[in-house]
């Protein structure tokens, strides 16, 4: 592993102070990813400032009806809460769905939603790749890409964003809280993650020095009934060849409110506004979902190992839909 320095701040202004003066400085929260991509060489940080004991672990309602999620709550806290438990099931299910018990205890919101890709190509520095080396090219396009993304992708880049947490998020428009050098700031979720274009290199809209406080999720009554259906190669500790985030407000035998995000087919977490606005206004029914399944996966470009994505997503959209258009 590439030596470094250390460095534990106690509050989250000198932590984004100290990261901001370093250039190949890195934060360091529950180290479930930054320590395996740290042995892998494929991050090498010159400092690294651990806020883990920074007061950014809270899980509480806000006064509007929505919830705080800090960015250092771990992801079992938030999995088992009760709050996110009744308010939001598709969060719930998504984090039980992600990776073991083990490191849902050691995993905190902020790395979560900020986890890179797990593409087999930009996790082996022997191999070019455009996301860890810019103008390198990329790997996959032409090499194994069945696990790859079929939204969002361009020719610089097609890797998956991996997070199941992240699909919920975007479906319930929650947003991110961000201090940085110039100060606090706020940013939807859907705009916080970015697609590849011609920078694959750049992520988020997160700036060097930029520390995550915490991810607000609004009231949606909406979401008390949602769900998170995932579809992965083995029952656990497994990556998502596709998932949908999903929620229905049915009233009146009519679709009053529908919100969809994908995980697993994308660059990014997928909102889809689309479908969402094919649902709504409607009676539920098997037609329209599977006419809404369509609208998600539009403009949708596959590789050569990685078509049966666009089927498989649509299926599942389908699949979650009439699961929540029988609930009463």
């Amino acid at each position: 592993m590439h030596p470094f320095h250390y460095e534990q701040p106690k509050e989250p202004g000198s932590s984004v102070e100290r990261v901001s003066r370093v250039k190949e400085a890195s934060f360091l929260a529950g180290g479930t990813g930054l320590l395996d991509l740290m042995k892998l060489g494929v991050e090498t940080p010159a400092l690294l400032v651990d806020v883990r004991k920074l007061p950014l672990a809270q899980i509480e309602e806000l006064p509007d009806g929505g919830v705080r999620l800090g960015a250092l709550a771990r992801n079992s806290d938030v999995a088992f809460h009760p709050l996110i438990r009744e308010r939001y099931p598709m969060l719930s299910e998504a984090l039980l769905a992600g990776a073991s018990g083990q490191i849902r205890n050691m995993a905190t919101v902020g790395g979560n939603i900020l986890q890179r890709t797990r593409c087999s190509y930009f996790r082996d520095v022997t191999t070019p790749c455009n996301k860890r080396q810019p103008g390198s090219g990329c790997s996959a396009l032409e090499g194994i890409n069945r696990g790859h993304a079929v939204l969002g992708v361009s020719e610089s880049c097609i890797a998956t964003h991996p997070s199941d947490m992240s699909v919920p998020l975007a479906a319930l428009g929650a947003t991110v809280r961000i201090q940085g050098p110039k100060g606090e700031r706020t940013v939807p979720f859907t705009d916080f993650h970015l697609m590849p274009g011609t920078t694959p290199q750049r992520e988020t809209v997160l700036e060097h020095g930029d520390l995550v406080l915490s991810v607000d999720v609004p009231a949606l009554p909406a979401a008390k009934r949602s769900l998170y259906l995932k579809v992965r190669d083995r029952a656990s500790y497994a990556f998502a060849l596709a998932s949908v985030a999903a929620a229905l407000e049915v009233e009146g035998g009519v679709i009053r409110q529908a919100r969809l995000a994908l995980g697993g087919v994308a660059t990014k977490p997928w909102r889809a506004v689309a479908a969402e606005q094919k649902l709504v206004g409607q009676a539920p029914s098997p037609q329209l979902f599977q006419e809404a399944a369509k609208a998600a996966l539009e403009g949708a470009k596959a590789r050569e190992h990685n078509g049966f994505k666009v089927e498989l997503a649509q299926r599942i959209i389908v699949r979650a839909l009439t699961t929540l258009g029988g609930r009463s």
